[in-house]
């Protein structure tokens, strides 16, 4: 998030539990549809999703939630993709650093085995843990380097940068300066996205323009986003299946 203590009542009760028109659980069990213009957007609880040669996995559900001092409290989603290479998607706040390792310990991973960190962008509730790699090529933002050696792409003239065939990183700009994507083909749900902030929540609509330096360039990279993917998995809430009329 580009201001976590600014952010609009509209964004914390879309996103979470106390909105009057949208009822999600704590725990996020629930399943609700948002329609978009010419796309359905349906929020899932499932958190891993299978495939050959990748599979992706939630490994913790970011949040926006208001406190009585007007206060919010909130954290990005962390994502695991698994396969040929293994991607971290966003490392959450430096608050998750110990969460974030025992995960890891959980499914047989030390920080060193961890091939990229990918950062959506530069806000703090997103890139807080990224000393815990220091031998992993970090992607943040348009920014991509392997310890002090930073490497020449093109994702800044909007062009794709490919891990390998089945996994890109996608420049999404709008939220922050500079935002990126992370695509996976064939998942048992189709084509992920993982999407940072570029989507709150899968009920956004009447939020994330509060949180956007570049409204109008980030309502084209939401498009997009919707055009191509079949599930994307938003920054603070669930993920969620894209249906196109």
């Amino acid at each position: 998030m580009l201001n976590e203590l600014s952010w609009g009542v509209a964004a914390a009760v879309t996103c979470l539990s106390i909105s009057n028109e949208v009822t999600y659980s704590v725990n996020f069990a629930e399943e609700m549809a948002v329609v978009s213009g010419p796309f359905q957007k349906v929020s899932l609880s499932e958190s891993h999703f299978s495939g050959q040669p990748y599979s992706v996995s939630v490994l913790k559900v970011g949040y926006c939630v208001s406190q009585a001092d007007g206060t919010y409290r909130a954290d990005g989603t962390i994502t695991l993709i698994t396969g040929p290479r293994t991607i971290l998607v966003d490392t959450g706040g430096p608050w998750d650093r110990n969460f974030l390792l025992m995960t890891l310990k959980d499914r047989g991973l030390k920080p060193g085995d961890i091939n990229f960190v990918v950062g959506t962008h530069g806000h703090s509730d997103h890139i807080g843990n990224l000393s815990l790699f220091p031998t992993t090529v970090m992607i943040v933002g348009y920014d991509i380097s392997e310890g002090d050696v930073y490497l020449p792409n093109k994702l800044a003239e909007g062009h794709a940068y490919s891990i390998d065939e089945h996994v890109s990183v996608v420049p999404s700009p709008g939220h922050s300066g500079q935002d990126v994507s992370v695509q996976v083909r064939g998942t048992s749900a189709g084509t992920v996205l993982v999407v940072g902030d570029l989507f709150e929540c899968c009920s956004d609509e009447d939020s994330w323009r509060d949180l956007s330096i570049n409204p109008a360039v980030q309502e084209i990279s939401r498009q997009e986003a919707l055009s191509t993917a079949d599930l994307i998995i938003p920054g603070h809430g669930l993920p969620f299946r894209v249906l196109r009329n």
